[in-house]
């Protein structure tokens, strides 16, 4: 049997080269199949995101008789008190479906609008008396200080008379009701004449604050409109809230937290109407109940547009789930409720 020699590295340098040269004509076969490839079939790229429109626009409301335009509105509200020492949280959720009916349209395009709220679910957590949840779809009675909520449900709370512009001509309030909450006014304000991307637009307001067993004051604003963008027919608006009014008092200032929003507003040119909203503010107050005394009152409100369903194969409406609870007023606890 002949002796086994030791391989040396030259040997194993030799067979790597070999193999090397082996698999090379393979790997240039895979690479030209590649590029072959590449060629007949290129990457499909990416469709660009259409260009914002730097023309000017008209911005208008666009009602027709008879429809129905539902908003799915949903309000956060936390709050923290503290007092003398003691620290109290508030944590207010309420969802509902905000509602529009179109009572009739004139040939200027003035609409008579009746505003209702359909479905409303309220949650409350305090840091000293827990939890709290009430929905007006279930068979559960109100909680206390709630009543009122249910009867409002479902009926006219006011009717408005409003142009193309969203200017209120005439306004009718059939129950009672509290501020808007979206810290502007109930239909968004557009301008008279067609707007391009940057244009701006004011409206004054004029707010009345009052404490109870306190002073009362009417506190003007201004609210400042900014069409941002226009891209594929929808128009971005940015919305915020100056108070031209100076305060010294922080218990009227705390009482106008609630009423100061910034947000966005999104407006569909061709439906001519708002298809969502979101606004938001968190403020602190110091010394609304005494030297020792703060309020955080941190709020978010968002409203979206219900499309309505599509019809099925005989015609009628396609039934769908019941819309999800969102509203931003009712049944509400703010800094309000800390004075």
């Amino acid at each position: 049997m002949k002796p086994i020699r030791p391989r040396s590295s030259a040997d194993g340098r030799r067979r790597h080269q070999a193999s090397v040269a082996r698999r090379r004509p393979r790997h240039a076969f895979a690479l030209a199949a590649c590029l072959v490839w590449q060629a007949a079939f290129p990457a499909r790229s990416q469709p660009d995101e259409p260009a914002p429109s730097t023309a000017a626009v008209r911005l208008e409301y666009r009602y027709h008789a008879g429809e129905r335009i539902d908003m799915e509105v949903s309000h956060r509200a936390p709050t923290e008190t503290t007092i003398g020492g003691t620290k109290q949280s508030t944590e207010t959720a309420t969802d509902s479906t905000k509602t529009w009916t179109i009572v009739a349209v004139d040939p200027a395009g003035r609409a008579t609008l009746e505003h209702s709220v359909d479905g409303v679910t309220m949650t409350t957590r305090t840091s000293d008396r827990g939890m709290v949840r009430w929905s007006s779809r279930g068979e559960d009675p109100p909680p206390l200080g709630y009543d009122a909520v249910r009867q409002s449900l479902g009926v006219p709370l006011s009717r408005l008379v409003v142009d193309r512009c969203g200017r209120v001509i005439e306004r009718q309030d059939l129950r009672p009701m509290p501020p808007s909450s979206t810290g502007d006014l109930i239909i968004v304000p557009l301008p008279d004449d067609p707007v391009a991307a940057g244009a701006e637009w004011n409206v004054p307001q004029e707010v009345v604050v009052e404490v109870p067993n306190g002073p009362r004051r009417a506190v003007r604003t201004r609210l400042r409109y900014r069409l941002e963008s226009v891209r594929d027919g929808i128009a971005t608006i940015a919305v915020d809230t100056t108070v031209l009014t100076p305060l010294d008092d922080p218990r009227l200032e705390a009482r106008l937290l609630e009423r100061i929003w910034n947000g966005t507003i999104l407006f569909d040119i061709a439906k001519g109407r708002v298809i969502r909203r979101t606004t938001g503010i968190d403020r602190r107050v110091v010394g609304f109940s005494g030297p020792e005394s703060s309020l955080r009152y941190k709020s978010s409100l968002e409203e979206r547009l219900v499309e309505p369903p599509a019809p099925t194969g005989n015609g009628q409406p396609r039934t769908s789930a019941a819309p999800v609870d969102r509203s931003g007023w009712l049944g509400r606890r703010g800094p309000n409720a800390a004075g």
